[in-house]
């Protein structure tokens, strides 16, 4: 953690004057804390019939604010308090969450009461850096503005309970506005809507308007356009569920800008195993395709839950900017739920979503943790797929791997989840790709 000290010396002939103060935020802040103080009583004592008597008299009142490098203001709080905080995040009343981009940013002081001496001001700064480190959240959930069963600040409550640090509000064909978000401490959420046709959803992720007018095409050319408007507007696209056979993704993606493909949707279930094998046929015919995992929550019932599958996403933050990259570049793996279950997976310093330059004598570390009994660690690569582990009990597992050759390698971890019925994915992750 970085530290800044600055003192600075207000005149009596500066009151009623605001300052700036400019400092450097450095690169790659998730958080600034700024604490100030300065004399702002003289104390005169007296003696009394029964006692003693202090006297504060007011001789400096010293406001606060803070200045981004674009000249607008991320918060304003008088006097009131002595210690504020930004994050990409969150903030303290009277400020904004925002991102703290590298630059000149400016503290700014009040000098509203200035005693005749002048007053020493000091500002104490503390930058925390970002840290790389793994979020857990649902891209793909609706509410009552379409036709989910809890609106959203249920939902945002909903999803915080359930462990989720981000969710992806996406209602049929409905825009939803950052103003219109609860705030949950903990929780990130990313605006966003399914694109619903009778030929197949999407998810335009990211922005509140992705297109101008209506949702509705009735020609391919039209459909192509809608995407094309939304790519540029700078939503991240995913097709999702594309084979289901009632809601399946029936357009030429060959001709539609897009970013990821859904291939798992709610509860693990033959269409989705169809739909990894699908997706993995094109990482193995050369295309480099990012996957996303999505529960299309619409209420509590015995076959959909929240995070039922659950997107865990390596980031360096939990702002929505930092999510979303991070998700676009593939650095994610998906399990059944928010599990304690994890996979990591490094090839010297690259890991899932990570193009590498392939060598002989390569080598993969692969470490998993809270393994169940007969959970199968299965490597998928290239050439096909062949089983590291099968789990004797519970536990962890360690193992390095050589990377024979270029391609990618991905992993999977099936499980038997209750005696009786067939094994099934319990964790799909994003492939490390070598060139």
């Amino acid at each position: 953690m970085q530290t800044l000290e600055i003192i600075h010396h207000i005149p009596a002939e500066q009151k009623w004057q605001y300052l700036l103060l400019p400092f450097e935020m450095p690169a790659s802040t998730e958080r600034i804390d700024i604490e100030y103080t300065y004399p702002k009583n003289r104390d005169e004592q007296s003696d009394s019939e029964n006692g003693q008597f202090t006297a504060h008299e007011r001789i400096n009142r010293i406001d606060l604010g803070l200045i981004a490098p674009d000249g607008s203001q991320v918060g304003a709080s008088g006097s009131s308090r002595d210690v504020i905080f930004v994050s990409t995040t969150d903030a303290t009343p009277g400020y904004h969450s925002r991102p703290l981009d590298a630059g000149t940013w400016q503290i700014m002081l009040g000098a509203y009461v200035v005693s005749p001496d002048g007053v020493d001001v000091k500002i104490n700064l503390r930058f925390t850096p970002k840290t790389r480190r793994w979020f857990k959240g649902d891209l793909h959930t609706h509410t009552l503005a379409s036709d989910g069963r809890l609106p959203l600040d249920h939902l945002a409550r909903h999803a915080r309970e359930h462990g989720l640090d981000f969710i992806a509000v996406t209602d049929h064909n409905q825009p939803v506005k950052r103003a219109s978000f609860p705030k949950i401490p903990g929780l990130t959420i990313i605006p966003g809507l399914e694109w619903t046709h009778y030929k197949g959803h999407s998810n335009f992720l990211g922005i509140e308007h992705p297109y101008e007018g209506s949702f509705f095409t009735n020609t391919e050319e039209e459909t192509q356009q809608k995407f094309r408007e939304a790519h540029k507007n700078g939503a991240l696209i995913s097709i999702n569920h594309p084979l289901e056979s009632d809601f399946g993704f029936h357009f030429d993606l060959e001709k539609l800008p897009y970013n990821m493909i859904e291939v798992w949707n709610g509860p693990m279930r033959p269409r989705n195993i169809e739909a990894i094998g699908w997706w993995d046929q094109m990482l193995k015919a050369g295309k480099r395709q990012v996957a996303v995992c999505g529960s299309d929550y619409h209420e509590d019932t015995v076959f959909q839950r929240l995070a039922n599958p659950t997107l865990n996403v390596l980031a360096w933050s939990p702002s929505e900017k930092d999510l979303l990259e991070a998700i676009e570049s593939g650095h994610s793996y998906f399990t059944y739920s928010p599990t304690d279950l994890h996979v990591d997976l490094y090839v010297e310093d690259a890991t899932y979503g990570v193009i590498k330059h392939w060598r002989e004598g390569l080598q993969a570390t692969l470490n998993a943790f809270a393994l169940e009994a007969c959970d199968q660690i299965r490597l998928i690569d290239q050439d096909g797929s062949r089983i590291l582990f099968d789990a004797p009990q519970k536990g962890d597992w360690q193992s390095n791997l050589k990377v024979m050759k270029p391609g990618y390698i991905r992993l999977e971890i099936w499980r038997t989840f209750f005696p009786g019925l067939p094994s099934m994915p319990a964790l799909v992750t994003n492939p490390i790709w070598f060139d």
